[in-house]
């Protein structure tokens, strides 16, 4: 696919010129052309799958197979126990797992066979905040490029995601509403995406990314490139917050992602701050409720959280500063705290600003209080990455995972990127684009699983390296990846 030059898999030189080349600018022109965004994102999908060369792998979509596909001679984890249960058959048809049998058992007659050869089957992994649209290009290129060149890197990115075994996330943050569509049609391949759509956000919120420049808004200036390109949305008020949650709504979102805190990869709003009104929250809320789904909150103060959780949020995103107090609110109402392993460690999202490291200092002193609270008060407990404009960062996806072991074990963790995360991804209801239950091997479940080589409750670190130790990638019951031979 088109990149800026110079042409290297270096991610700091691949990124390195915002404005891109001139042969990029002219495709820009040419499939960007008069159209409108509406228009643009209802086609960019099928745009960034046409401009994908034939030979790229995410040209190469499987076809669904003809007949049965049964794995024999399997360990499971089924994504829900704390041990594996040997020596099964699984048998797929369709895009569903249709049932688990003894090994012994014949295979139906006209089935694709895989000998698992003792292996470890399990579900496929689920990240539970994820940014497709702005994982894999730095901030400057995310707030300055052409539109139709952020959904071609996506695009790309969503086959790399797929292939690092995860064949689910639910994105709270972007316009991933036509790359959702074209992996659902098979244009491109890629994980299942739960979209969000447009962040909302007061203004000085966390998801206004305007210049000061723009300052005050006006007629010459309505609307910033981060709302332009969808995502984020400014909302101010109990109108436009209603208005900007339908709107994602119409949209497609299957939940609605908001901004009742400060943060660290923005601009204006230090961490402490309480953004939005209650009044405000529950606008969103009921909008969300009416439509049979929830919302979901980034925030990591104690303030902010009880705020969210008062007024109806269903989700805490991030939180690493809450108190026990917060804590034991979340547990009180059943609310689920969807928790990132931030430890400002070499794998943290970059920063050169000083008091945003600072900042990620404070909430990497808070992530390991916050695990420890969770368990404490039994929270329902969610797992993501948060990547985010973060290139070097992509490979470390399943590595992100395995350092949860610090606080709870193999199973738990695994069950966490799993069940449980498949658990949240249900809250969306009638929103739900997949209505088979995910996360989970058990007959009528989807299709999803990873065939490992080798037993993760026993050796965790497996998960961190997908490209050797992930010999089969199932989605949809479509085989992605098989290295069996």
């Amino acid at each position: 696919m088109p990149i800026c030059t110079p042409a290297t898999d270096d991610a700091e030189a691949r990124y390195a010129c915002a404005c891109h080349s001139p042969a990029f600018a002219r495709l820009n022109a040419a499939i960007g052309g008069r159209l409108s965004r509406r228009a643009f994102l209802a086609g960019a999908g099928a745009v960034g799958a046409l401009a994908l060369s034939p030979n790229s792998p995410a040209a190469a979509v499987p076809r669904a197979p003809a007949g049965p596909v049964v794995f024999t001679n399997v360990r499971i984890f089924d994504g829900k126990s704390a041990s594996l249960t040997a020596g099964r058959n699984l048998i797929v048809e369709g895009n569903r797992i249709k049932a688990v049998a003894a090994s012994g058992e014949r295979p139906p007659d006209g089935a694709q066979v895989i000998d698992g050869g003792g292996r470890t089957l399990m579900p496929g992994l689920i990240d539970a905040h994820w940014h497709a649209l702005i994982c894999a290009i730095p901030e400057v290129v995310a707030l300055t490029a052409d539109i139709p060149y952020v959904h071609l890197v996506a695009a790309q990115e969503a086959e790399r995601t797929l292939m690092r075994g995860f064949t689910t996330v639910r994105d709270v943050g972007g316009p991933s509403f036509a790359l959702k569509r074209t992996i659902d049609e098979g244009l491109v391949a890629g994980p299942r995406i739960f979209p969000s759509g447009a962040m909302i956000s007061q203004t000085s919120g966390h998801g206004d990314f305007r210049l000061r420049y723009e300052v005050p808004r006006g007629a010459a200036n309505d609307i910033g490139h981060a709302e332009a390109a969808g995502i984020s949305a400014i909302a101010d008020g109990v109108p436009e917050v209603l208005r900007r949650v339908r709107e994602q709504l119409l949209l497609g979102a299957s939940q609605i992602k908001i901004m009742t805190g400060g943060g660290v990869s923005s601009a204006y709003d230090p961490i402490e701050v309480n953004q939005f009104t209650a009044e405000e929250i529950r606008a969103a809320v009921n909008a969300a409720s009416d439509w049979g789904t929830y919302v979901c909150s980034h925030v990591y103060t104690p303030e902010g959280i009880k705020r969210a959780l008062q007024n109806g949020v269903r989700c805490i995103e991030h939180g690493q500063l809450a108190d026990e107090d917060a804590v034991r609110m979340m547990a009180d109402k059943g609310a689920w705290w969807s928790l990132q392993p931030f430890l400002a460690d070499e794998d943290s999202n970059p920063k050169s600003n000083p008091v945003q490291r600072q900042q990620q200092e404070e909430i990497a002193r808070g992530t390991v209080r916050a695990y420890e609270l969770a368990k404490k008060h039994k929270v329902k407990t969610a797992w993501g990455t948060d990547i985010l404009f973060n290139p070097k960062g992509l490979p470390t996806q399943g590595k992100q995972l395995t350092k949860l072991a610090r606080w709870y074990d193999n199973a738990d963790v695994l069950r966490m990127a799993t069940a449980a995360n498949g658990e949240l991804l249900a809250l969306s209801g009638e929103r739900n684009p997949y209505r088979a239950r995910i996360g989970v091997i058990e007959p009528g479940a989807a299709a999803d699983m990873l065939l490992v080589d080798g037993n993760p409750l026993d050796n965790l670190v497996l998960i961190a390296d997908p490209e050797p130790n992930f010999r089969v990638i199932m989605k949809d019951g479509r085989i992605f990846k098989n290295t069996l031979g």
